[in-house]
């Protein structure tokens, strides 16, 4: 470490120290990073503890690796595309510097139009790019059951709103599940919701790209 001397009446040197220690100030000091995380059960953390939800556990995940964040649990169950854009407004208050979208799920059981939840998507995105908050959509793929011009209407959306919006994009909330050796040990008895363990295998897979959102709140100067 280099040492700086001055003498008793240098107030000069005084000055240049000072200057020079409020410089070095740790990144620590920049401002909290809010990030709203607009969802369905799956972000509300159905069946779980409230600890143990997705929003708690993300949030854990970033402090841990030193972001100062904090997420605000914006997902209510049952929740429709519909739904998400009918509560956008007030999701999306001043302190909100980024959000997340995971809506389309409750849509597939329910066998809603694709249309439809492209233009309610189209209408949250619309919002944030309005109030200039930055958006991490996270895409749902449809199953075979509605038949494969359904599926292929409903898939499409995702990826075609990312990129007319220049969102970041990840592809599938459960495919980290999916694609584990035995999906049934991460989920809760209904099949349909992630327990705690499988939470944090989402986490670990969605992290990432959060960072990323991080980032570009910062280069946006959020």
């Amino acid at each position: 470490m280099v040492s700086l001397r001055y003498g008793t009446g240098g107030r000069i040197g005084k000055a240049v120290v000072l200057a020079l220690g409020l410089l070095a100030a740790p990144a620590a000091q920049a401002d909290e990073v809010v990030i709203a995380a607009l969802g369905d059960s799956l972000t509300q953390g159905y069946g779980l503890p409230a600890e143990e939800g997705l929003v708690p556990q993300l949030e854990r995940w970033l402090q841990e690796r030193g972001h100062d964040v904090r997420l605000i649990n914006a997902g209510v169950s049952g929740d429709t595309t519909a739904g998400g854009l009918s509560r956008v407004g007030w999701t999306l208050s001043d302190d909100v510097d980024g959000m997340i979208v995971t809506l389309g799920g409750n849509d597939l059981l329910r066998g809603l139009p694709p249309e439809a939840a492209r233009e309610n998507l189209r209408g949250i995105l619309d919002a944030a790019t309005a109030r200039g908050v930055e958006v991490l959509l996270v895409g749902m793929q449809a199953p075979l059951n509605y038949g494969p011009d359904y599926k292929a209407a409903f898939d499409a959306i995702y990826p075609d709103l990312a990129a007319e919006y220049d969102t970041l994009y990840v592809e599938s909330f459960l495919a980290p599940i999916i694609d584990a050796p035995d999906p049934r040990l991460l989920m809760q008895a209904d099949g349909l919701h992630p327990n705690a363990t499988g939470v944090a295998v989402v986490v670990a897979a969605l992290g990432p790209p959060v960072e990323a959102l991080i980032d570009r709140v910062a280069v946006a100067g959020r």
